[in-house]
C-alpha cells in the first residue's frame, strides 16, 4: 500500500484511481447530506423527566406533605437519577429529574412512570392528572401557534385545541407536550343561593355531599346462567343541568329549591391575545436531545393539513426558534464557501498559473463532501461548531496540497 507521501506519484501514475476514489468520496458525501442530522449546536441536552401533579383545592403545604414527598421518593429511587427538584404550588407539583448522561432518555422516562405507578394508590383521592413527560419542566415553547376564529366561541376553540389540534402535534416525533394558553373549557357550574338554602336548614356541604355521591359509575355485581355471564353496573352518572336540579337534599326538598345549575365557561387562568383578539395559544415544547429543526418541519406540515381541514378556524404561527437556527446556519455555510472562494484567488494569485490552482480547487470541495460522509458516519450532527471547523480546514487543505505540489516539481 502507498504511503501518504507517495500519493501524489501515484495519482501521476493511475489517474483513473484517483478519479474514481474522489468521485466515490464525493458520491458518499452527497449521500449523506440527505440524512445528516443538522442541528444548532451538538446534543448536549441532559436527560431531564418531569412529573407534574394536580390537586384542586389544596394548599402549597398540603401539596408538599401529601403529594410532592410522596413522588419524590419514588422518583428517587430509580436508577440513574442524578438530581431531583421539587416545587409544591397551589393545586399542583413539579419534580424535576435529573439523569446521568449516559442514561437513556427513554428507558429514564418508563422507569419514572413504573415508579409512579406504584405509589399512585398512596396519593390523596383528589390527586389526577399525573403526567411524566420527558422535557425540563422550565422548558419554554419551541414554537408557539395561534388558534383563531371569528365565529367560535372560547370554548368551542379550546375544544377543537385539545381534541384536534394538540393531539396531533403531540403525536410528532420529539415533542413533550403542547402547553395550552387561554383555554376556557365549558364546564357544570352550580350557583348556590346562601338565603334560600338556610331557609331550608341545610348547609354547603349537604350540596356537596349530594354532589360527589352522585356521579358513580361502579360494578355492582354479575348475573351468570347455564349460556352467559352478564356484568351489572350501577351507572348514576347526571350530566344534565334539570337533573341535576332534581337531586334530592332531604325529604322533598331539591337541589333546584336552592340553587341553580347551567353549562357555562371554566373560570379564565390566562389570556392569549393576537392583533387585540382573544385566540387560544399553543406551545410546542420540545423533548431533550430531539431535534428542533425537525420538530419545526414536521409542526408546518401538521398546521397546513389543519388549516385545509378546519373550517372557520385558522392556525397561526407566531413564533419559531428553528428559523434563528436555519438562518445561523444558512450564514455559516456562506462563510465556508467564501473562505474556499478565498483561498483558491489567493493560491491563483501567488502561483501566477492555473494547472497549479486547480489541485486546491478540486481537492478542497472533495475533502468537504467527503467530511460530510465521515460526519453522518460517526453519528455526528452538522451544526455551528462543525461547520466553523469546516471554515477553517481548507486553509489546512491548502498548506497540505502547495507542499505536494511543491515535492512533485521537484
Amino acid at each position: 500500500m502507498a504511503r501518504a507521501s507517495e500519493l501524489p506519484s501515484l495519482a501521476v501514475r493511475r489517474p483513473t484511481l484517483i478519479v474514481v476514489a474522489n468521485l466515490l468520496i464525493i458520491i458518499a458525501g452527497l449521500g449523506a447530506m440527505l440524512g445528516v442530522e443538522v442541528r444548532e449546536l451538538p446534543d448536549v441536552d441532559r436527560p431531564i423527566v418531569t412529573v407534574r401533579a394536580f390537586y384542586d383545592g389544596a394548599s402549597p403545604e398540603t401539596m408538599d406533605a401529601e403529594v410532592t414527598s410522596v413522588i419524590e421518593g419514588a422518583v428517587a429511587r430509580v436508577s440513574g437519577v442524578k438530581t431531583i427538584n421539587a416545587a409544591s404550588e397551589e393545586n399542583n407539583a413539579r419534580i424535576r429529574a435529573e439523569f446521568a448522561p449516559s442514561v437513556d432518555l427513554d428507558v429514564a422516562a418508563n422507569d419514572v412512570r413504573e415508579a409512579v405507578a406504584a405509589i399512585e394508590r398512596e396519593l390523596p383521592e383528589g390527586v389526577d392528572d399525573l403526567t411524566i413527560v420527558k422535557a425540563d419542566a422550565d422548558a419554554s415553547p419551541i414554537i408557539r401557534l395561534a388558534l383563531v376564529s371569528d365565529r367560535l366561541t372560547q370554548e368551542a376553540l379550546t375544544h377543537i385545541a385539545e381534541e384536534d389540534v394538540a393531539t396531533e402535534l403531540s403525536a410528532i416525533p420529539g415533542v413533550a407536550t403542547v402547553e395550552l394558553f387561554g383555554h376556557r373549557e365549558e364546564v357544570l357550574r352550580i350557583v348556590v343561593e346562601p338565603q334560600r338554602l338556610a331557609s331550608y336548614g341545610l348547609s354547603i356541604d349537604d350540596v356537596a355531599r349530594v354532589l360527589r355521591s352522585t356521579n358513580l359509575d361502579v360494578p355492582a355485581g354479575s348475573f351468570k346462567s347455564d349460556d352467559q355471564l352478564l356484568l351489572v353496573r350501577a351507572d348514576a352518572s347526571v350530566w344534565q343541568p334539570a337533573d341535576v336540579e332534581g337531586l334530592e337534599l332531604r325529604g322533598d326538598v331539591r337541589l333546584g329549591d336552592v340553587a341553580r345549575a347551567f353549562y357555562g365557561p371554566a373560570e379564565a387562568e390566562s389570556y392569549s391575545l393576537l392583533n387585540g383578539r382573544k385566540v387560544i395559544g399553543l406551545g410546542v415544547v420540545r423533548r431533550a436531545q430531539s431535534n428542533t429543526i425537525e420538530i419545526s418541519t414536521a409542526v408546518d406540515r401538521a398546521v397546513e393539513r389543519r388549516n385545509r381541514r378546519l373550517d372557520d378556524v385558522e392556525l397561526v404561527k407566531i413564533s419559531d426558534d428553528a428559523q434563528f437556527i436555519r438562518g445561523a446556519v444558512r450564514e455559516v455555510v456562506r462563510s465556508l464557501g467564501a473562505a474556499v472562494a478565498v483561498v483558491i484567488g489567493v493560491i491563483f494569485v501567488f502561483m501566477g498559473a492555473l494547472r497549479p490552482t486547480l489541485v486546491p480547487a478540486v481537492a478542497i470541495p472533495v475533502a468537504l463532501i467527503g467530511t460530510v460522509a465521515a460526519i453522518w458516519l460517526l453519528g455526528v450532527s452538522i451544526n455551528i461548531l462543525t461547520l466553523l471547523a469546516l471554515v477553517v480546514a481548507p486553509g489546512m487543505i491548502v498548506d497540505d496540497a502547495t507542499v505536494e505540489i511543491e515535492n512533485v516539481q521537484r
